[in-house]
């Protein structure tokens, strides 16, 4: 079993990567030079990218959730940031 600090850096990591290659992929749709097929292809992908990120980032998310609040079962947002 992996170290949690070496499974939080692969999992950023893997975030990374995905926005990266998303963002290479964008790009080369932006071109407009992709046949239909292509771009069908790589909206697939890119589809499938942007739920990777998107299910890292609700992680995330609830992690700093439960760090700042570990009494908060359900996620539901306690902390206010201007309350002193």
């Amino acid at each position: 079993m992996s170290p949690p600090e070496s499974t939080e850096t692969s999992r950023v990591a893997e975030f990374e990567q995905s926005l990266d290659e998303l963002e290479l992929l964008v790009g080369r749709m932006e071109k407009g030079d992709m046949s239909l097929d292509d771009s069908l292809t790589a909206f697939e992908r890119g589809v499938g990218l942007y739920r990777q990120c998107r299910s890292a980032l609700d992680q995330a998310e609830l992690r700093v959730r439960q760090i700042i609040d570990p009494n908060d079962l359900d996620g539901a947002p306690r902390f206010d940031p201007d309350t002193p």
